[in-house]
């Protein structure tokens, strides 16, 4: 059985609000009229690092809740929520 307390939980969340306040923060840098190049490049580049991080710490959330749910006896029934 796949356990995951309390304290793991709340970091595990509070990691990928940081990291996302993190590329939104990037984001508005970038978009600024006087960023130089070289800062831009580097922003970018520790975007889509932060960007690739964040999208394999949601996949690892998700196959744990499928795993989570299928232990429970549970159906599970998977949505895009993108959509």
């Amino acid at each position: 059985m796949m356990s995951m307390s309390k304290a793991d939980s709340s970091s595990s969340t509070s990691n990928l609000a940081e990291e996302l306040a993190r590329l939104e923060e990037i984001v508005r840098k970038l978009e600024a009229d006087d960023v130089e190049l070289d800062a831009a490049l580097a922003l970018f580049e520790e975007g889509v690092a932060r960007l690739r991080a964040a999208r394999e710490r949601l996949a690892t959330a998700e196959l744990k809740v499928q795993a989570v749910l299928e232990e429970a006896g549970g159906d599970i029934r998977l949505t895009d929520i993108d959509a």
